[in-house]
């Protein structure tokens, strides 16, 4: 119990000095799964947008696969990403495999299905009456969906919240195709899980201390824009 609480206090020391590593890590974990939670809100928003706006057969089933997919586990997706990315794989020939920049894509593709079904539903909690009444008015199909996208931009801020507190958390995709390399793709869970398994215990709750910190900040900007909402 003595060496847990020492290492507590040393891993608040670590981080009161901002510690090189720590910031480091800290740093590169944030810029990650900002870059994937970007890349996947520009193609996803848009898309979860026209799946819900259009009627077509199989839609009802198609929203039941993607909410589904909200718990797809990481390693999965790690998985499918190393196939593609590998020497082996279709894509491998661009040799991105064990950089930041297919982790980006891997935590994108990760997080998209949320997005996507937490767009629907924000959507699809908006009052029917404000497009129909937008449409009694003389608004064409765009301006009365616009409208509606308007009125839902707090559900969908909070997918992209939901979806970077997705990106960075997870620690079985960035292992499987990052590859946890020291000053160029290790992550703050990668580094706990490292760390952890050395003996470094106070690096490895300094590390924890702030991704808890990072999953506090996000909970408390969820609940306010649902307060907002």
């Amino acid at each position: 119990m003595e060496e847990i609480w020492n290492g507590f206090v040393k891993a608040i020391q670590l981080i009161v000095t901002l510690d090189p590593e720590v910031m480091e890590i800290t740093g590169r974990s944030l810029a990650i799964a900002a870059a994937s939670c970007l890349l996947a809100s520009l193609v996803c928003i848009p898309l979860g947008s026209l799946i819900h706006f259009n009627r077509f057969p199989g839609k009802r089933g198609l929203v039941n696969v993607i909410q589904t997919l909200y718990s797809v586990p990481t390693v999965v997706i790690g998985l499918l990403i190393f196939l593609l990315f590998s020497r082996a794989g279709p894509l491998g020939d661009m040799g991105l495999l064990f950089t930041p920049t297919v982790m980006v894509i891997g935590q994108a593709v990760l997080i998209a299905p949320i997005l996507v079904g937490l767009t629907i539903t924000a959507l699809s909690g908006v009052d029917n009456a404000i497009p129909e009444t937008a449409s009694a008015l003389g608004a064409d199909g765009i301006q009365a969906a616009v409208l509606t996208m308007r009125e839902a931009r707090f559900g969908m801020l909070t997918a992209i919240v939901m979806g970077f507190g997705r990106a960075i958390s997870e620690v079985g995709l960035a292992l499987m195709v990052g590859g946890n390399i020291a000053g160029f793709t290790r992550v703050l869970t990668t580094a706990i899980a490292l760390e952890s398994s050395k003996g470094d215990i106070e690096l490895s709750i300094a590390l924890g201390i702030i991704l808890i910190a990072v999953a506090l900040i996000i909970n408390i900007a969820l609940n306010r824009l649902q307060q907002r909402k």
